[in-house]
């Protein structure tokens, strides 16, 4: 009878720590969009493509509903500033799926997939950028990898949250948060809807001295709640500033409660020499194991209200 009840444990037990994040998976991913045969995932290249159709496979394998403008995928026109190019204005695209649980309001989690190519668009902090691979694994490959996990696990944990999500790899981040720009001044679902967004941009360079920053906390008078009596097998630390470091910044001009997970700064940082083998993907784990624990805290609370930090 104790072997039919464990038996049994187990079998419900298995669609929630089946889908638990995993170190093996997470550098699956980022090996996959961080190769040099992604040539540095910059927007408007084949290899940019490439990357989102990576994330919309995910996507369809998860369950997820399309939502972008074409199925999945809702396209925009990007436009380097930052350099003089012949071929300034590119074709870029937010990919977008979608969770449906029922619930009147949404939770927006979501990393950008593009990076700087081949060194020809700006912003690299190499001395001589042109034609060298920038790889781009801690920015954002582990931001995506962290994405398509956190997508995984709601999508099939057998349980209907109170909550519906919204999973968004942003394009053109890098040329200035173009992509969830645009997607805020063309919204797919209202954005009275949403509740509030979590951001995902370089998650995979862990320093244990450090710990990984949560920026945001500021943001709603929610998340000290959402954040008590939290623990971690790794260190963390908050920031009450939601207006900077990544798309999260576009999401809180827009007035909507933001959190945004980041390990730090390193030498590699926009350089040709931010590649996978760099990666803590253990760390990267525990990291999405705190924030699902963050997310199914703050689903146990009414809708946010946005506050501006100051």
């Amino acid at each position: 009878m104790k072997i039919h009840c464990l038996f049994l444990l187990l079998l419900l037990a298995g669609p929630l720590f089946g889908q638990q994040p995993s170190a093996k998976r997470i550098i699956k991913h980022i090996n996959k969009l961080a190769s040099d045969q992604m040539q540095g995932r910059g927007t408007g290249s084949r290899e940019n493509a490439k990357a989102a159709r990576y994330v919309e496979k995910h996507f369809k394998k998860y369950g997820l509903k399309p939502l972008g403008t074409d199925g999945y995928y809702q396209s925009f026109t990007a436009k380097i500033r930052r350099v003089v190019v012949p071929d300034s204005l590119r074709k870029a695209a937010n990919v977008i799926g979608f969770l449906d649980n029922d619930a009147p309001y949404t939770i927006v989690i979501g990393a950008h997939y593009d990076h700087l190519g081949l060194g020809r668009q700006g912003s690299s902090l190499d001395s001589l950028p042109q034609g060298k691979i920038h790889n781009g694994a801690d920015d954002n490959a582990s931001g995506v990898a962290g994405l398509l996990e956190i997508a995984q696990y709601f999508a099939k944990n057998a349980v209907k949250e109170p909550y519906n999500f919204l999973f968004m790899a942003f394009g053109a981040e890098e040329l200035g948060l173009q992509g969830s720009r645009y997607f805020l001044n063309n919204p797919t679902p209202p954005l009275e809807k949403i509740n509030f967004m979590v951001c995902m941009d370089m998650i995979g360079r862990y320093n244990p001295k450090r710990g990984v920053g949560i920026g945001g906390y500021g943001t709603s008078n929610t998340w000290p709640t959402v954040f008590k009596g939290v623990e971690s097998t790794i260190k963390f630390f908050t920031d009450r500033a939601g207006n900077g470091g990544s798309d999260n910044a576009a999401f809180y001009a827009k007035q909507i409660p933001v959190l945004f997970f980041h390990t730090g700064g390193h030498p590699d940082y926009h350089k040709p020499t931010d590649d996978p083998n760099k990666i803590d993907a253990k760390a990267e784990e525990a990291i999405l194991r705190l924030e699902i624990r963050l997310l199914e805290n703050a689903m146990q609370q009414p809708k946010m209200t946005f506050t501006v930090v100051k």
